[in-house]
């Protein structure tokens, strides 16, 4: 059987995200945040595109782009980035499913992959990523949530905060501190947390754009020993790991959120007459549309380069953040240009322009800002 190149995998991954969103995407307008979730889990899993959230040696997509206990990046890629040319849903909703199940996929043992991840592959569970704390936010050595041993267990009390999933999530991976003090690196872990946990509470609240997200309380919640994912103390490597392996879709999310400003500027431009003239006829406009088909084209081929690279196994922290810093930053500064090529109309809610304004702001947020990528970028350049 002859095997398939990579350059077509990532077509036919293209053409099936396209023909979701053109079927899924209308549906999910006007719907409120979880029922819209829920509507864009069941799309996603219905083409069976969750499968290559989780790597194939624990139920997900089959194939040749990575080893089997590996998710692909510029699967990742391809996927994110035609979904968010469609709906900034579809594309939060897939990301989140390997965001919060990667975890289990690095330290979880044989017997809660098997339970866990090929549910998540299906869409049949919902996963959540609860790193962030009201003081523990770009510093994760700052996270103050405690997990403390039990006779059956841990027992784990604290409050994360801004975690995407929130009241959706079947279970949370959450970082707790086991051992050391606050503001040390060392002394955290890992852990599998059912959303049936007693003791665990949600408190929604709204963000710019539409997406499931609030703050999730540990009151004294028991877990089992089985729940402890990775060795106690390795609970960092497991968070870093999983940020090294989806950091790269941000941007290719953010060009998705481009390439549907500069495909609404251009139809805009063209259409739209003022002084007896299409817009499109004015040298300012046509030197934008002109500098944001390069900032894009530029933003597409850093992402490629650090979504072969960490496919590859390569360190590849400097081509990540720089594709995550320039992709999220000009996805910004693009949509920003299309709001002005529509003038009033571009900040009527409802327009797309408009969503695509709100819903590209956070790239530069989530994930590692956009200054953490510049401290990144800093050190590897001054070889620290």
């Amino acid at each position: 059987m002859t095997r398939a190149s990579p350059e077509s995998v990532l077509r036919a991954l293209t053409l099936l995200a396209r023909q979701t969103g053109e079927s899924a995407a209308a549906k999910l307008e006007g719907a409120d945040e979880d029922s819209a979730a829920r509507a864009a889990l069941a799309s996603l899993a219905k083409a069976d595109l969750l499968g290559w959230t989780v790597p194939a040696r624990d139920g997900g997509a089959k194939n040749e782009l990575v080893d089997e206990e590996e998710v692909s990046v510029r699967a990742l890629c391809a996927i994110r980035d035609e979904l968010a040319w469609h709906s900034g849903m579809l594309d939060v909703v897939f990301v989140l499913q390997g965001l919060g199940s990667y975890p289990i996929a690095l330290g979880g043992s044989a017997e809660l992959r098997k339970k866990v991840l090929p549910k998540v592959a299906r869409g049949r569970a919902v996963s959540a990523f609860a790193l962030t704390e009201p003081d523990a936010g770009s510093s994760l050595g700052d996270v103050a949530t405690a997990a403390s041993r039990t006779k059956r267990g841990w027992r784990l009390s604290g409050r994360k905060t801004f975690i995407s999933n929130t009241g959706v999530a079947d279970f949370y991976t959450v970082l707790a501190r086991t051992s050391g003090k606050v503001g040390e690196s060392g002394g955290l872990s890992m852990f599998h947390v059912p959303a049936s946990a007693k003791g665990l509470e949600v408190a929604r609240f709204e963000v710019m754009a539409p997406h499931p997200i609030g703050d999730v309380l540990f009151h004294d919640v028991e877990v089992g020993d089985g729940d402890l994912l990775g060795a106690e103390g390795a609970g960092l490597e497991i968070a870093l790991g999983t940020l090294g392996r989806f950091r790269t879709s941000v941007a290719a999310a953010a060009n998705g959120f481009s390439r549907r400003a500069l495909d609404e500027s251009r139809e805009r431009l063209k259409s739209r007459k003022q002084f007896g003239r299409p817009l499109s006829t004015f040298q300012s406009l046509r030197f934008d549309l002109a500098e944001m088909d390069v900032r894009l084209r530029a933003s597409q081929l850093l992402v490629g380069e650090a979504a072969v690279a960490v496919d590859r196994g390569d360190r590849a922290a400097a081509e990540v953040a720089r594709a995550k810093l320039f992709a999220t930053e000009t996805a910004s500064w693009i949509c920003d240009r299309a709001v002005q090529h529509f003038g009033g109309l571009g900040v009527k809610r409802g327009t797309i322009v408009e969503r695509l304004f709100r819903e590209v702001r956070a790239l530069r947020i989530y994930e590692g800002t956009s200054e953490i990528q510049k401290l990144v970028l800093a050190k590897e350049v001054l070889g620290e």
